[in-house]
């Protein structure tokens, strides 16, 4: 078995200048959110941001679906991937945080392509009609089985699911306090490698993201 690489902040910060590094539009937004103080955690990584619009692009996603989209980063991410008739639907409770999201994406000329939806996640993903080629999900860890269950039916064979803070900052192993244990990602992460329908990995990038293909 091969070592692990220790990522440290400075081996992170070479590894997203020679991938693909941050625009203009990007690290205005990231800044803009990191200056809203603790809220910020929340934020994906930039790393996963080039993943995101790589994978986008690699699926030829048309249409995609994103489960919490906050400040709309990873929004911008996944939009970029898409083709100029592409679509993102985003499902979020908060018309504050996704306003600064709003922003940005017409800056960056992508927001034509997403739809953005306020209101209870969990009931406007039922609402979704017609096949999907990509879902990101970074929402509310308790409800992932859920979305879990309610999105693989709408992706298309070959199509992809991911889910962030997977590992819970590690605290999906070893002994924890009753407090600080994330049964709920536990479970989920035991609930989606059962099941047959899908091919899972477990990337060890930001918090954990967790990559589903759809058999």
């Amino acid at each position: 078995m091969g070592s692990q690489v220790l990522v440290t902040d400075e081996l992170h910060e070479y590894m997203v200048a020679h991938g693909m590094p941050l625009d203009e539009v990007a690290s205005d937004l990231v800044a803009e959110t990191n200056a809203l103080g603790g809220v910020s955690e929340m934020l994906t990584t930039p790393d996963q941001a080039g993943l995101l619009t790589t994978l986008t692009r690699l699926v030829g996603a048309r249409r995609a679906v994103e489960i919490g989209t906050f400040t709309g980063f990873s929004a911008l991410a996944i939009s970029r991937g898409l083709p100029a008739d592409g679509e993102l639907i985003c499902l979020d409770v908060s018309d504050e945080w996704t306003s600064i999201g709003r922003r940005y994406w017409e800056r960056a000329g992508v927001a034509d392509k997403i739809d953005l939806r306020i209101g209870d996640a969990h009931e406007s993903a039922a609402k979704l009609e017609g096949e999907f080629d990509l879902a990101f999900v970074d929402a509310e860890k308790p409800g992932y089985t859920d979305y879990f269950e309610q999105l693989v039916p709408k992706i298309r064979p070959n199509g992809i699911l991911l889910f962030d803070n997977t590992l819970a900052g590690g605290r999906v192993v070893g002994e924890h306090a009753a407090a600080d244990d994330p049964v709920d990602r536990k479970e989920f992460n035991a609930h989606i490698a059962a099941d047959e329908r899908v091919d899972v990995v477990i990337l060890g990038i930001g918090d954990g993201l967790t990559l589903v293909r759809k058999r």
